[in-house]
């Protein structure tokens, strides 16, 4: 017998839309991802790239305050054992407890959990056909795909040492904290969203190192203005970053960086390094069976709607937006994926 509703992904997206989904009793499986080492490398284990941040200040309804009562009491103790340890003194909430919140509703509500990766899926034919790494197959009349997007690393292994301690890939979430306050930061990238990131770091640090490889901002001619214009971005020219620097109680404290004409290294003196160098969607399992955008995202063919170029089949979150990519923004497009794929179901009369 065919699923209702297959949600694919387990980020603020596929969360929330498990939840509408539950409560209008479509019964959806979820299938969460696996706990691999791949997934880890990729940034792509269960829980999604929420659960890698540290505080998250910027969702509403969690201003900072006394958590640890309410989160003792929310989660089942088999979730609280999968937190790192929750600080008794009033803090801001933090990525992964966010993300168990989250999925602790959708599960009180009814929805099944997978914990699995799905490596194929077949939208040709009726039902869709889901097919997961361990083997198994469901069939679904609809499908939600809230995979999100991982951002881009250099690949560096001090890079990867330091994330979450200063090492980050969103500014609008992680630039406020109190770590980079008044203290230099570097922005690697060239194109808008690293003078975007650049600009808005400036709110906060002492000054911006903005790194780019060549000797022109691939930025729009209005941002390249912008970031040539800010008295606090200091643009590194020509360089690439060899080596991010730092020790387990400060985190970063520099960054080594290279000339790329005449291999001459500096250390760049700063409390983080933000990545600006682009986000990958997680649409490999489709194997092209969605319309995409030119950047690779799933497209929404239709305004204000969560419609993908196959009838039945719903995009949710940051596999779908390029532009905003906020925690609160995919939550609010999977709930639209769960109300579009009720409103598919009903129109169906299934």
């Amino acid at each position: 017998m065919a699923e209702h509703v297959v949600i694919i992904g387990s980020g603020p997206a596929g969360w929330s839309a498990a939840i509408y989904a539950s409560r209008a009793n479509l019964q959806p499986l979820l299938y969460e991802g696996a706990i691999t080492e791949e997934n880890r490398v990729q940034g792509t284990l269960p829980l999604g790239q929420l659960a890698l941040t540290t505080e998250v200040e910027n969702f509403a309804g969690f201003p900072a305050g006394q958590l640890a009562g309410f989160l003792n009491s929310a989660l089942s103790q088999d979730r609280l054992q999968m937190l790192p340890p929750i600080d008794e003194a009033p803090h801001a909430v933090t990525g992964p407890e966010l993300m168990e919140l989250m999925r602790q509703q959708a599960v009180n509500f009814g929805t099944r959990v997978v914990t699995d990766d799905v490596v194929e899926v077949d939208l040709g034919q009726r039902p869709f056909q889901v097919k997961t790494r361990e083997g198994e197959t469901v069939a679904t009349h609809t499908l939600i795909v809230a995979t999100g997007a991982r951002a881009n690393y250099l690949g560096l292994p001090s890079e990867d040492k330091f994330k979450n301690r200063g090492v980050s890939a969103c500014a609008v979430c992680d630039g406020a904290l109190p770590r980079f306050r008044n203290r230099p930061l570097v922005v690697v990238g060239g194109g808008d969203s690293a003078v975007e990131e650049a600009t808005y770091l400036t709110k906060y640090a002492s000054v911006v190192h903005l790194v780019h490889r060549r000797d022109e901002l691939r930025a729009s001619q209005i941002m390249r203005q912008r970031a040539l214009d800010n008295p606090k971005i200091d643009i590194v020219w020509n360089h690439v970053v060899d080596e991010v620097l730092g020790n387990d109680a400060d985190g970063v404290t520099a960054v080594r960086v290279r000339n790329v004409h005449d291999d001459t290294t500096r250390e760049l003196p700063c409390s983080g390094m933000f990545l600006s160098i682009g986000h990958t969607p997680n649409t490999q399992f489709l194997q092209g069976q969605l319309a995409m955008t030119g950047k690779g995202y799933i497209r929404w063919t239709t305004p204000f709607r969560t419609y993908t170029s196959v009838e039945g089949v719903f995009a949710a979150g940051d596999v779908a937006d390029d532009y905003y990519r906020q925690a609160i923004t995919s939550a609010g497009t999977g709930c639209m994926a769960a109300l579009d794929a009720e409103r598919y179901l009903a129109a169906q009369g299934l």
